[in-house]
């Protein structure tokens, strides 16, 4: 008798340097137990995929290139309370370390490593001016929400705002 796959989908919306790293150990922990984990990044849960760290003007039109700059890549995640002017997320990782804790850049490695597909949302890409090339490699697909959903038929969806 066939045993069916188990399956989580995440819904990443936000940039924030504790939610991604929420994201990132659920799709790392469930891929490790041999889920198929699909992460599906829109608006500003892109910045976590974009190639290119620090503050750039990317994207097209004055605007978009502008929120670009402000988000700033994976590097610059604010946290989501408490940020202090920008230090919490290098004293959060400094915890993390301390206390043998997978860092972000360890959990996105581990997610990238296990398989995890990570998706960028077109509608969101579109209007963030932003390109396939403006993200990392490991990003395979840019789809909308009906092909997302198609995905994540039969399995478990969390939003994570």
């Amino acid at each position: 008798m066939a045993t069916e796959t188990k399956k989580l989908s995440i819904i990443c919306f936000s940039g924030d340097f504790d939610k991604a790293v929420a994201a990132f150990t659920l799709a790392s922990g469930a891929a490790a137990v041999n889920w198929e984990v699909n992460v599906f990044f829109t608006f500003w849960g892109l910045n976590i995929l974009k190639k290119q760290q620090g503050r750039r003007f990317i994207g097209k039109g004055v605007l978009p290139r502008f929120f670009n700059f402000l988000m700033g890549g994976s590097r610059n995640l604010p946290l989501s309370r408490l940020n202090f002017v920008g230090i919490s997320p290098g004293l959060m990782t400094g915890m993390m370390k301390k206390r043998n804790v997978a860092t972000l850049p360890e959990l996105i490695e581990s997610a990238k490593q296990l398989n995890v597909k990570l998706i960028a949302c077109e509608m969101a890409m579109h209007i963030l001016g932003l390109t396939k090339a403006d993200l990392i490699d490991e990003v395979k697909e840019i789809i909308g929400v009906p092909t997302f959903l198609e995905y994540s038929k039969n399995g478990q969806i969390i939003f994570i705002s």
